[in-house]
């Protein structure tokens, strides 16, 4: 099942919203689900990109309209990975979970805010997720 989901950034510059179609193996029925399905499929992402860059990729460039599009997203870069650590799906889940449950990042389905793990999402094909990670104020405690 393919879903679609925005990821914005709230501190980054005006358009930073990236658009991403998710490819799960099941059709998510709570926020829970949807929550689990998304980091399964971020992690398989991240593990199959460190891949194939053992795999030797020997020249990397970017065309003028890739630059323009992650110039609009606030950060051009080859996307290379640094590290050579695959990411662990067992604790990238709960780590995802965590976060939704300490307010770290909110769900939206269209304009409807999915705010307890439980809630009911309906036909997740038929609208477009959007992940908004909120970034937390400095300064001092009053």
């Amino acid at each position: 099942m393919e879903i679609r989901v925005n990821v914005k950034h709230m501190g980054k510059r005006k358009k930073s919203v990236e658009p991403r179609t998710y490819h799960l193996a099941a059709a998510p029925s709570t926020v829970r689900e949807l929550i689990l399905a998304v980091a399964e499929a971020g992690v398989r992402e991240h593990n199959e990109r460190l891949e194939s860059q053992k795999a030797g990729e020997l020249l990397c460039c970017l065309t003028g309209q890739e630059i323009q599009e992650k110039a609009e997203a606030g950060k051009v870069s080859f996307g290379e990975l640094y590290g050579e650590k695959r990411a662990d799906l067992k604790q990238a889940q709960d780590n995802a979970i965590q976060c939704f449950e300490d307010g770290i990042y909110r769900i939206f389905l269209d304009d409807r805010p999915l705010e307890r793990l439980d809630e009911e999402i309906g036909e997740a094909g038929k609208g477009t997720f959007t992940f908004v990670r909120l970034t937390m104020l400095s300064g001092r405690l009053w």
